[in-house]
């Protein structure tokens, strides 16, 4: 399962990439990202919240609530960071446009037993975003020594691996969206129409890079 991606696009060719969408731009001064892990914050673009089909760049924590079955004895929720199932009621509530957002990454990581870890990068450098879901001003404990935080969270669905990902984890890969018609259905559409975007990519879309631990 995918828990580490890095973005490193300028913000400017970020918003470049969104400029035919009414976009409100709230990163502040975005750093490049080589190491994106669990908990940590990273950029989304969601829905603003406002009346209209108005959406914005933000930060997010990632990880989504987990069942509460899945909490520790103490209370504490990791969060789930990749999602399969979304015909679990748990999943299901938030599977509606209004929760649904795009993750910009250029490359994501799996490890290799021994080896290190493979980064995969969609071929030709072309902008790609995971196919997430956003749960704002959600309040659990994430870590114990912070205590109950509220924060915007967020994770994004996996699926059956392509060929290039199959070689090093035969389970899964991150859904990735890589054209404008699969972002913008992806945020407006009904789930009975972009269900069919939790696939892998094609064959032959990704380049591997194996770097030792």
């Amino acid at each position: 399962m995918c828990n580490l991606y890095r973005h490193t696009r300028a913000q400017d060719a970020l918003r470049e990439i969104f400029r035919g969408f009414s976009v409100e731009d709230r990163l502040g001064n975005l750093p490049s990202q080589e190491r994106i892990y669990p908990n940590e914050l990273a950029p989304v673009l969601r829905h603003d919240g406002q009346e209209g089909d108005g959406l914005e760049l933000a930060m997010a924590r990632w990880g989504l609530p987990s069942p509460k079955q899945f909490h520790s004895k103490n209370g504490i929720d990791k969060g789930v960071t990749n999602i399969r199932n979304t015909g679990s009621p748990h999943w299901r509530r938030w599977l509606n446009p209004r929760f649904r957002c795009l993750v910009p990454l250029t490359a994501f990581s799996e490890p290799v037993h021994g080896e290190g870890k493979a980064w995969f990068t969609p071929a030709e450098d072309r902008p790609a975003f995971f196919a997430g879901l956003h749960v704002p001003q959600w309040t659990s404990i994430r870590k114990l020594k912070d205590g109950e935080t509220t924060d915007d969270l967020y994770a994004f669905l996996t699926t059956e691996p392509n060929a290039e990902v199959a070689k090093v984890h035969p389970k899964a890969m991150p859904v990735i969206l890589t054209s404008p018609d699969e972002w913008d259905a992806w945020l407006h559409e009904p789930w009975s129409v972009v269900q069919e975007l939790q696939r892998p990519l094609p064959d032959g879309a990704l380049s591997m890079e194996l770097v030792a631990a």
